[in-house]
């Protein structure tokens, strides 16, 4: 006897849609069929007309993040419950190391914090900082953990060097590590902050002057030179510009592992938000870029050269942003985006700019095979029961009173969307349902993750 069965839909995978019916036993894809109307079972939904999808996986998110003299307004339990109201149902966050600390160590301080309060499942990777010592060594004990996947600022007060993220790639290499990358050159972002302000502009618009394309592609092409030269696969995140796009194409047809990830945000917005009145609330890093680049993802989506998308969700309260009105130096910096993304990929298939299975490949299928999530991001039986239920009739207008994250703003207020999720299940069980939140806290579960 089965626990659940979603009948009528058409399922929707990386590679193919098709009408099945879809059963859920012990929190587990238990059966996927033509037909299943003879099978005992506790509980049927009927989603004629409706789309069954892989819950999607966000494998870019600061919560609870200390940053610009506060925290990132969602905690584990906020983030995670805004993640499955969109359709998310694994949510990977961010470690930030601590000097001297082991990466293992990191990661067992931070679950501290998360453990007890997710909706839906979650991982992590660890942002690395230090290396000094045998702390590098640390980077194989947290593979061999469950946490496969570091990353490293070019950019900050806590980034790392050229030597030091060279150091990390190749140890990346010898254990079977994934390094990600945030790609900005610090130094010039630096320059262009200084002159800025010595000439008294401060307003957000100068948040992207002083980080231009040119700031972020050229940290790309450095990353994924010596990623290259040690033939070490490389994760770049969230990809806003051109010419990094351009970099990225080259690297994979020249048969290197180059990952690359880009986010909604960078899709659907330009920088000429930071000249709006509310500019400051689309302060993120890097910042949205040109229309060129905008549409240079699009297109590297298309023919497959980026791989992921993922969001940085990272909010901070309209009071906090507020702090920089005149000084766009003292903005925290990060947007909400959790609840949004899938949805929004989806009714970009929906409008006809990609095909449904680019969506779950980009949301669902590709962060699962890349980092290791092996019950995740397919509807295959013996998965996890991560099911999403869209219906591709119902349009549905952002606004911050309908999301459910507890920041007071949204970038995304007033976007229009073809098509929205009208229940999600994690691990079979039922944690959103038609605008409701009906899930509950502690629910989610530490996904270890292997590359092996």
């Amino acid at each position: 006897m089965f626990d659940l069965i979603i009948k009528n839909g058409t399922v929707c995978t990386a590679d193919e849609m098709f009408k099945a019916d879809v059963a859920v036993k012990d929190g587990k894809i238990a059966a996927v069929s033509e037909d299943l109307s003879g099978c005992e079972c506790a509980k049927v939904i009927d989603a004629s007309g409706k789309l069954v999808l892989p819950g999607a996986i966000d494998a870019h998110t600061h919560l609870a993040m200390p940053f610009g003299g506060t925290i990132s307004s969602d905690d584990y339990f906020a983030g995670t419950r805004a993640a499955a109201c969109g359709g998310t149902t694994t949510v990977f966050d961010f470690v930030l190391q601590d000097f001297g600390e082991t990466m293992v160590d990191a990661v067992k301080r931070r679950d501290k914090l998360c453990k007890g309060r997710a909706a839906v499942d979650y991982a992590y990777h660890v942002a690395v900082k230090d290396v000094s010592g045998k702390l590098l060594d640390s980077i194989e004990e947290a593979v061999e953990y469950g946490v496969p996947s570091f990353k490293v600022f070019m950019v900050y007060d806590f980034g790392v060097t050229d030597g030091v993220f060279y150091k990390i790639l190749e140890k990346a290499k010898q254990c079977g590590a994934l390094i990600g990358v945030h790609a900005e050159n610090n130094e010039m972002v630096n320059t262009l902050t200084e002159k800025f302000l010595s000439e008294g502009k401060t307003s957000a618009w100068y948040h992207y002057m002083s980080r231009p394309e040119f700031v972020e592609a050229e940290a790309d092409r450095r990353a994924i030179a010596w990623a290259k030269a040690l033939d070490t696969p490389l994760y770049i995140v969230h990809l806003a510009n051109k010419d990094g796009v351009k970099a990225v194409t080259e690297a994979k047809d020249e048969g290197y592992t180059i990952y690359a990830e880009t986010c909604p945000q960078y899709l659907e917005f330009t920088c000429d938000v930071y000249k709006r009145e509310d500019g400051r609330n689309f302060v993120c890093s890097p910042p949205m870029k040109g229309e060129e680049s905008r549409q240079a993802l699009w297109e590297a989506i298309k023919r497959g050269d980026i791989d992921t998308i993922a969001t940085d969700h990272c909010p901070f309260q309209t009071s906090e942003k507020d702090w920089g009105k005149d000084d766009f130096t003292k903005i925290p910096n990060g947007c909400a985006g959790i609840e949004n993304m899938y949805p929004y990929m989806l009714s970009a298939a929906n409008e006809g700019k990609i095909p449904f299975t680019k969506a779950v490949e980009l949301c669902a299928a590709n962060p699962a095979k890349i980092f290791g999530c092996k019950q995740k991001g397919s509807l295959a039986v013996g998965k996890d029961a991560d099911i999403v239920i869209y219906d591709p009739e119902k349009d549905f207008t952002i606004t911050n009173e309908a999301m459910h994250s507890d920041c007071d703003h949204t970038i995304w207020e007033g976007v229009k969307l073809h098509g929205y999720p009208v229940q999600t299940y994690s691990r079979g069980k039922l944690v959103y349902d038609n605008g409701d939140f009906v899930g509950e806290e502690g629910w989610g579960e530490f996904v270890k993750c292997s590359l092996k």
